[in-house]
């Protein structure tokens, strides 16, 4: 038997990935009758299978509730790609290869025996199709299912096979500390923690994976990445859209759950840590999770000096009248449920002591724009003092959606016989820069898994750190009343959120 997996320990060479064919293998979908397999993931494995990154020897077995044969399972999933997939790029004997592979049983995750029966199907697959034994485990579920899946794939003997077995987990990974240390057990009595595969899909888009070489194949940055040269650092996550009729999630979620804890806290550890001794999955994690457990911690007496909250009232958004998070369907009428969350870090360590990290995120805000801005130090002695326009620091931004690039802005002398000065941009844009289609984000993190690269999956101590940093935040939000709604949609937040930053004599960019 092989081991469990294998770890590449240099995906990177020279700046470019190397393209690597995988194994061959089968994924096993649990929910895959769901939005997530026929959104994304079909259309990732597709993508893949197009670009000749996965062999003729992949298989796809859906595992869910419905009764459906196999034919009609693949009927359906064509349907689905020819709404949510790329049509341009589609090709007819390609996806016929393709769903040539897919396969589907019926079964409750509460049957012992519809795993055994699951047992046999992956046997009769490995011979069909020559996947030696490989498996995934997509666990695309409700994540009250995700401990139960991981107990019955141990009763069935499915932890392990003749080649190698992991398993993915989709987020939520817990609703709190408690919570996410207990699916963490549940998970480790079955698998080792090499094989379990926590995804975040942030760290597959193409710009947060480029931190690390912006920030580690350039000599310039590193040098000036630290408390001598930067003031603060800003981190926004902005969603023009409410709930998308996920009320009754979003109710037991939030924002600092739903998107802070996890996905806003991988980026934030990206621009934070030290450099890796090596691009091996642990190396970089390794740095990761020594940036978090520097943060500094929020006593629950003084969360309202680091973190405010906020609600959506009715408004306009991008021209469209849209009603309050309270009358969304699925929202109690008297919810207090954080829509806006803005969050005051501090990373107690050499390289960052006294730099706060601002962090915000919200849904029904003017645009949607995910990006990171570097704010530096004002130069430590003003010359040009009889200017007509102030001069500002110099800042760096980082865009990871939409139009992802990376921005410097920086002072420059007006043509003409006065001393003018104003504020210009060297701009760095993807789409042009580069002239190539950007993969899919579950494209890279299901190939990585396939591979055995687990460098963009948040290990273990990475998802429990992130829960131990909000924990004191969420608790005080629960003991202490709440005025909502409390900014309206279509502006940047509540008020609150601007005093925020303000009374440190700082303020927020304009996006």
């Amino acid at each position: 038997m092989t081991s469990p997996t294998e770890t590449i320990e240099n995906p990177l060479r020279a700046g470019i990935r190397l393209e690597r064919t995988a194994e061959p293998c089968v994924v096993t979908i649990f929910g895959a009758t769901g939005d997530l397999t026929k959104r994304k993931l079909v259309p990732a494995l597709y993508s893949l299978m197009q670009q000749r990154l996965l062999p003729a020897e992949f298989a796809i077995l859906g595992f869910s509730r419905p009764e459906m044969t196999d034919e009609e399972f693949r009927a359906r999933l064509r349907e689905a790609f020819m709404e949510y997939g790329d049509k341009e790029t589609f090709d007819e004997a390609v996806w016929e290869s393709f769903a040539n592979g897919m396969f589907y049983m019926s079964g409750d995750f509460a049957d012992a025996n519809a795993f055994q029966t699951l047992r046999s199907r992956l046997e009769a697959i490995d011979n069909e199709r020559g996947t030696e034994g490989n498996r995934i485990f997509y666990l695309s579920t409700a994540p009250s299912f995700f401990g139960l899946i991981s107990e019955q794939l141990g009763k069935a003997g499915l932890n392990e096979s003749e080649g190698w077995t992991r398993i993915i987990v989709e987020k939520p990974f817990g609703h709190d500390l408690e919570s996410a240390r207990g699916l963490n057990s549940e998970l480790a009595a079955v698998f080792q923690e090499e094989q379990v595969y926590r995804i975040d899909h942030y760290l597959g888009k193409e710009t947060v994976q480029n931190l690390l070489v912006f920030r580690f194949a350039n000599s310039i940055f590193e040098p000036l990445w630290n408390r001598q040269y930067i003031d603060h650092v800003q981190i926004t996550n902005a969603e023009a859209i409410g709930v998308e009729g996920r009320g009754a999630y979003y109710e037991e979620a939030g924002v600092v759950r739903d998107m802070i804890q996890n996905h806003v806290f991988q980026v934030t550890s990206l621009i934070a840590m030290e450099p890796p001794a090596s691009l091996s999955a642990n190396g970089v994690r390794d740095e990761k999770i020594k940036a978090m457990q520097a943060v500094r911690p929020i006593p629950l007496k003084s969360v309202d000096e680091f973190a405010v909250r906020g609600q959506y009232g009715a408004g306009y958004v991008l021209g469209d009248t849209v009603p309050g998070y309270r009358e969304e369907p699925g929202v109690s009428p008297s919810s207090s449920t954080e829509t806006f969350a803005a969050i005051k870090l501090y990373f107690d360590n050499w390289r960052w002591a006294g730099v706060p990290f601002y962090i915000r995120s919200g849904k029904r805000l003017p645009k949607r724009v995910t990006e990171i801005a570097i704010q530096f130090k004002e130069v430590p002695h003003r010359l040009f003092t009889e200017t007509d326009e102030p001069l500002e620091p110099n800042v760096l931004v980082i865009r990871i959606q939409p139009n992802e690039g990376i921005t410097l802005r920086f002072g420059a002398k007006l043509p003409g016989q006065m001393m003018r000065i104003r504020w210009v941009n060297m701009d760095f844009r993807y789409g042009s820069s580069f002239g190539v289609h950007t993969p899919e984000a579950y494209e890279r993190l299901l190939l990585d898994c396939i591979l055995g690269d687990s460098t963009l999956y948040a290990r273990r101590d990475m998802t429990e750190r992130g829960w131990e940093i909000v924990t004191p935040i969420l608790d005080a939000w629960k003991r202490s009343a709440t005025d909502f709604p409390n900014y309206e949609a279509g502006t940047w937040g509540p008020k609150a959120a601007f005093d925020l930053i303000e009374r440190d004599g700082r303020h927020w960019r304009r996006l």
